[in-house]
């Protein structure tokens, strides 16, 4: 490949998200929807420099070649990138910067690989579609996850809400929605594979009961999906809480998101539920309007929430 004149800064952006039904029951084959949240953006940057080539995050300083630990997915995907563009040597400096909380479900390594090929291609002026981009992110989220379902890492290079069955489909929808979602950080870090787990063994121990679960849990998601397209909060709303309830069931809340949920009901709240994995992690709840919201967001304090998110539909 012909490398083009670089430009003198190029920027990269995508942006986190967030599960809102499907978890665990995904896992067998029922939907799941995803929502992007783009108020909580992750930038990447990167200018030319006279010689060498370094990488600033929020927790590494230093030259590629050093990049090591957590971030090897990115060191990969980059030396991928620089192969690709026949620029092994090229000096630049990139800059990270991040919004999205690591391991709390949110899309963080999947925003870091789509916003680092935006960047990359953008230095390099060449054009870069859907597919090209999905292929590149797949570098870093396999390294990184061992092997990707590509949600997360469609979710965080769109606008619009995805929906996703295993190994079957991948697709955008239109969201027509007026709300603000709240998300509060338990404080305990998720653990999706202990999770996993807990439900796979209770399929085993009690299949009956379980598999009702897991097929209730998709029918929400499908009732779901079309509250989103119709702005029907109350629905929605009810249809997340019946899915906490079917997830206490499987085994998969945890005593501190369950001291959220309640709290953001109890402050109005249309609907609570954990997001993720579970066993730990965050929690969403879904309010009317922005003063409902600050009401939530007092609660979910006030119960113990170490950390908080909104984001607003439609967004601007």
């Amino acid at each position: 490949m012909v490398v083009k004149i670089l430009k003198k800064t190029s920027i990269g952006k995508s942006h986190a998200k967030v599960i809102l039904m499907g978890e665990h029951s995904v896992v067998y084959g029922q939907p799941a929807i995803a929502l992007p949240l783009p108020d909580i953006s992750f930038t990447t940057t990167i200018m030319p420099r006279l010689a060498g080539q370094m990488i600033f995050t929020p927790t590494y300083q230093g030259p590629l070649s050093s990049l090591a630990e957590n971030y090897e997915g990115i060191r990969q995907l980059i030396l991928r990138l620089l192969d690709f563009f026949n620029a092994k040597k090229r000096p630049f400096t990139l800059h990270i910067n991040s919004d999205i909380p690591q391991e709390r479900g949110m899309g963080s390594s999947a925003a870091s690989a789509i916003s680092i090929v935006r960047a990359f291609y953008d230095f390099f002026d060449t054009p870069l579609s859907s597919e090209h981009l999905q292929t590149w992110a797949a570098v870093e989220e396999r390294i990184t996850h061992g092997s990707p379902s590509g949600l997360d890492t469609s979710t965080v290079a769109s606008s619009l809400p995805i929906w996703f069955i295993k190994n079957e489909l991948t697709q955008p929808f239109e969201l027509n929605l007026n709300a603000t979602f709240i998300l509060a950080d338990t404080g305990i870090h998720g653990q999706t594979g202990l999770a996993v787990s807990v439900v796979r063994s209770l399929l085993e121990e009690q299949p009956h009961t379980t598999k009702k679960s897991i097929q209730h849990l998709g029918e929400l998601t499908t009732a779901a999906h079309h509250a989103l397209q119709f702005n029907t909060l109350s629905e929605l709303g009810s249809l997340m809480n019946q899915a906490q309830a079917e997830l206490q069931t499987l085994g998969v809340s945890h005593p501190q998101l369950d001291t959220l949920i309640h709290a953001a009901r109890q402050a109005g709240a249309l609907g609570a539920k954990l997001t993720g994995g579970g066993i730990g992690g965050t929690m969403l709840a879904l309010a009317p309007d922005q003063k409902a919201a600050d009401g939530i967001i007092e609660a979910l304090e006030n119960a113990g929430a170490t950390e908080i998110w909104t984001q607003t539909y439609p967004t601007n």
